[in-house]
């Protein structure tokens, strides 16, 4: 009963803590992790298209660098809200 009453109280002051998040942080936050995904991405889709016209191959260099930018961008996106979602350590 004790630790259940404690656990209660700790999700309280975490919730007090984190009462300045309001919408407008949850939009900011989804702004920000859709830059870290569509800023490599397109970084990998143009550097793919330089590479592709200036030493043409059999290979597609702007489809193997759109899947490696999408691949960073989603890790890129997971630590921020691996972050965001660990509670505030002090």
């Amino acid at each position: 009963m004790q630790r259940q009453v404690g656990h209660k109280e700790d999700r309280k002051l975490r919730a007090r803590r984190r009462a300045d998040r309001t919408i407008w942080f949850g939009l900011g936050m989804f702004g920000l992790i859709g830059w870290s995904v569509a800023i490599p991405t397109v970084l990998g889709i143009f550097i793919g298209l330089w590479i592709d016209e200036n030493w043409p191959s059999r290979y597609s260099w702007t489809l193997m660098l759109l899947i490696v930018g999408v691949a960073l961008g989603c890790a890129n996106a997971w630590r921020w809200i691996h972050e965001e979602s660990q509670p505030d350590r002090d």
